[in-house]
């Protein structure tokens, strides 16, 4: 019946029935179209060949996504910020070895720059680690030739332990030579509960210009409670130092890494210190630029908690420690009328570090820390840091009539992954630190925390004690 009626409706009106037949089409065809493209899209999304292996991409921040069909995973040349780390430790570590089986880097449509016989030549480069690409199901077939790891691609994925101590801990040159350019090794050592010591052995000035040299400070809290400083200044002609390396040396004092181990000595006037440093395991911070620009300023931590062994003389009065907790860090960058924020503090089971770089009229605002909380599997959450409210005052040695906080506190983070920190400070020594435009003092203190919060839906408290440091007037 319907048939029929269809058939006479186009015998008697034939324009109209040939009109809505072609709008039918039309519909369906669309909708063909667009089932189409949704199930072949679909299928490339399954297909983990087209976007370099594996069960999960991790893109470059602020990539778009339809990039992956048009111009490759590094189409529009991000990157993402530390991938040595971000594949060492935060996927490839041993926190998600139960989940993730192999992290596979790769680098898609890189742009470079080629320049022989005086023209240069831009092109577009790939690389990948061949273990690491086969493992996620990315391999190459190879119809000559052999595809394996190098020593390079090694190093990269799994260093050796002289090898990454290197990596975090070389030294820099700086893009245009500044008076106020510096960069050193800090350590700090514990050797009694009443008794530390601050070590810098310092670069600065205009390096590699010519006008510049080297520090080595030392600051003993003795067991009785009185600060005795001791500096030593060398010329550049009895400085090295490697752009490759760790290892520095000033005058007779000098920095030494082999195979993740550190030898610190110094020797300057009355103060003979030899030492071993053995980092802990995953207990490091990579390399960061804090600022760019007029004020670059670069950290890493090479040794958020490790043991010290060996000797420590100050004025003919030697002491042999052993297993003593010492910290280890290494900054670099231009420092004229700049302050920070700083501090490095471990528990039983947890450790934390946080600290930021303000460079003249930025308020804190403006300029909010990092926190960082790790434990023995490395770094646990990286959060961002509210203001440091001081409370309170008591005296300092070393500044007459400056005053510490006897107290401060902070939070961290934000919603589900917030923490907050209650330091009670119980000394501190100031270091007037004045330069053309800014009259400051430098306070270093030490100090027991309060951490509480919740990090990825789990409960988190601790308690211990760190150094810390600021500014004031």
């Amino acid at each position: 019946m319907l048939l029929t009626l269809a058939f006479r409706h186009l015998m008697v009106k034939p324009g109209r029935s040939l009109f809505l037949l072609l709008g039918y089409s039309l519909g369906v065809g669309v909708m063909i179209v667009l089932l189409s493209v949704g199930e072949a899209m679909l299928d490339q999304a399954r297909d983990v060949s087209l976007v370099g292996g594996g069960e999960i991409t991790v893109l470059p921040e602020g990539i778009d996504v339809e990039a992956l069909r048009t111009g490759g995973v590094s189409g529009m040349f991000f990157t993402i910020d530390r991938a040595r780390f971000v594949a060492r430790q935060a996927l490839g570590g041993p926190r998600e070895s139960g989940l993730i089986a192999a992290v596979s880097p790769s680098l898609e449509s890189k742009l470079i720059y080629i320049r022989k016989d005086g023209e240069t030549v831009a092109v577009r480069a790939g690389g990948e680690i061949p273990g690491r690409a086969r493992a996620v199901g990315a391999g190459l077939t190879v119809l000559h030739g052999r595809w394996e790891d190098d020593a390079a691609d090694s190093a990269y994925v799994s260093p050796s332990a002289q090898q990454l101590y290197d990596e975090i801990d070389h030294f820099h040159l700086p893009e245009v030579p500044d008076s106020s350019w510096g960069e050193w090794h800090y350590f700090n050592i514990i050797a009694a509960p009443n008794e530390w010591w601050y070590v810098s052995l310092l670069v600065g000035g205009q390096v590699p210009a010519g006008k510049w040299g080297g520090q080595v400070l030392v600051t003993h809290r003795r067991p009785d409670g009185h600060y005795e400083r001791f500096s030593e200044d060398n010329p550049a002609t009895r400085i090295s130092f490697d752009t490759t390396r760790a290892n520095l040396a000033i005058g007779n004092s000098r920095v030494d890494q082999t195979e993740g181990s550190y030898r610190l000595v110094v020797q300057t006037g009355d103060i003979s210190i030899d030492l071993t440093i053995e980092p802990r395991a995953h207990h490091y911070f990579p390399p960061v630029q804090l600022k760019e620009g007029p004020y670059p300023s670069g950290y890493a931590v090479a040794a958020l908690r490790a043991e010290a062994s060996g000797r420590l003389c100050s004025r003919g009065k030697c002491e042999e420690v052993r297993n003593a907790r010492a910290y280890h860090d290494h900054n670099w960058g231009v420092w004229r009328d700049v302050t920070w924020e700083w501090g490095a503090a471990s528990g039983h089971s947890l450790s934390f570090l946080y600290g930021e770089v303000r460079t003249p009229g930025a308020s804190e605002s403006q300029e909010p820390f990092f926190f960082s909380l790790v434990d023995s599997l490395g770094i646990r959450q990286v959060l961002r840091g509210r203001e440091i409210t001081y409370r309170g005052s008591q005296p300092t040695a070393g500044g007459e009539g400056v005053s510490a906080p006897a107290t401060f506190e902070f939070i961290a983070g934000r919603n589900r992954d917030s923490v907050r920190v209650t330091v009670q400070v119980h000394e501190a020594v100031a270091t007037r630190m004045g330069t053309s435009t800014l009259q400051r003092h430098f306070l270093q203190m030490r100090g027991s925390f309060v951490l509480s919060g919740m990090i990825a839906g789990q409960v988190v408290n601790e308690r211990g004690d760190g150094f810390f440091e600021t500014f004031t007037k």
